[in-house]
């Protein structure tokens, strides 16, 4: 069974930039190590991608903090984790899903006959990690799917919390 890793958003403004929390901080030698535990061909990740202008976007219109703006420090992976994926596996997303990453499963899953797991780590567990999870599973709602809660962080603790149960619900392994 091939089993694939999504690494969500480890951006630099998500973990100690414009949108950081002490929560994402802890978690990067996390998800350093959870990645070395695949390999490389098997890990994604996504980048939250945005453009000049995101403040007069409908997400910038509710969240009115300009964030991961493309070719800026914030937008970039942090170093130590993006040194662990190949550049060719990094799907850039302009909101809190990928469509293009659930797209790239199902064709992995349809590649392995189904026999794939995915794992998800990753920022922040209660807008972009359940939002991917919840595409993936609808994509693929067959194959297993498993989200690591000492890899992810959320906007608070709270949050964190709240997205688990929700993921929980949708039947998404958590650990």
């Amino acid at each position: 069974m091939r089993k694939i890793l999504l690494v969500i958003d480890m951006q630099n403004d998500f973990i100690d930039g414009s949108l950081g929390t002490k929560e994402a901080e802890a978690i990067v030698g996390n998800v350093e190590a959870k990645i070395r535990k695949y390999d490389r061909k098997d890990v994604f990740a996504t980048r939250d991608t945005h453009h000049a202008g995101y403040l007069s976007t409908q997400e910038g219109k509710n969240l009115p903090v300009e964030h991961c703006i493309r070719g800026t420090a914030g937008w970039a992976i942090r170093d130590s984790i993006a040194t662990l994926i190949d550049g060719g596996n990094v799907i850039d997303k302009p909101t809190f899903g990928s469509t293009a990453l659930a797209e790239k499963v199902k064709a992995i899953a349809e590649e392995n006959g189904g026999e794939i797991e995915v794992e998800l780590c990753g920022l922040c567990t209660d807008i972009c990690v359940v939002s991917n999870a919840l595409l993936i599973k609808a994509a693929v709602p067959e194959i297993p799917i498993t989200v690591d809660s000492s890899c992810c962080a959320g906007v608070t603790p709270a949050k964190h919390e709240a997205a688990l149960e929700t993921m929980r619900s949708c039947q998404i392994r958590v650990i």
